[in-house]
This record gives C-alpha cells, sequence and structure tokens, in this order.
C-alpha cells in the first residue's frame, strides 16, 4: 500500500512538472480560416483573424508569411499578453476568379508545433 502511494505521488508530481507553461494563441475563426463568401471586385479585400492569447506568458508574433504577393498579412508588433486579444489583418488583392490562400504566423505560442499556425482565406470575387 505504502508503494502504491509513493507511485502515484511521483506521477501527480511528473505530471505537474510537464504542464505546459506559455503563451498559446487560439484564433476565432472556425478551423483558422475566414471565408470571403462570393464578393465583388469593389470589396477593399482586408479581412480580419482575432485572437486570445490563452497562455500565462507574452505571445510574440515574429513573421506572417503569405504564399503570394496577392495577399498582404499584417501583424501586431507588440507582445499580446496573457488574456488579451489581438488581430492579424490579411489584405486581398481581389483579382477575379476564387480565393485559395494560406498564411503562415509564426510565433513562441507553445500549442502549436515550432509556434507555426496556418491560416487560410477563401472565396470567389466576381465583376458585379
Amino acid at each position: 500500500m505504502k508503494k502504491t502511494i509513493i507511485l502515484l505521488a511521483l506521477v501527480l508530481i511528473s505530471s505537474i512538472g510537464f504542464a505546459q507553461n506559455g503563451p498559446k494563441i487560439v484564433f476565432t475563426a472556425k478551423d483558422n480560416t475566414i471565408d470571403y463568401g462570393t464578393v465583388k471586385k469593389t470589396d477593399d479585400g482586408s479581412r480580419d483573424f482575432n485572437f486570445t492569447n490563452t497562455g500565462n506568458a507574452p505571445l510574440i508574433i515574429t513573421n506572417v508569411l503569405s504564399t503570394c504577393g496577392c495577399t498582404v498579412p499584417t501583424r501586431p508588433n507588440e507582445p499580446i499578453m496573457p488574456g488579451k486579444t489581438g488581430k492579424i489583418t490579411v489584405k486581398y488583392n481581389m483579382a477575379l476568379g476564387p480565393i485559395r490562400k494560406t498564411i503562415t504566423v509564426e510565433s513562441n505560442a507553445i500549442n502549436y508545433d515550432g509556434g507555426r499556425v496556418a491560416l487560410k482565406i477563401k472565396g470567389d470575387v466576381t465583376a458585379n
């Protein structure tokens, strides 16, 4: 019985030690995707990916990359403190046709492998 209690105590202490501490980024967009839907070419093409730092350390967005020059992302320059929100603005050039683009966010978030998160935009741009 004594060995069981000691073993249980060691397991409990070990699991507490492995609890992840650090910044965590959680986006409000479902599946980290913004659907523009069917939009007109006259739309300004700007959309926001809102997120919250649900961790216990400042979140630092180090870089935001686009798959092409037709999509321009803008990142926050200041750290996002625990419990606070931020946004990454994406501006698409509204070229006619389908929208299927990926934006990669690089950060110190511990809830994504290497702190890299893929965001997606989709939709369809029409002339009128």
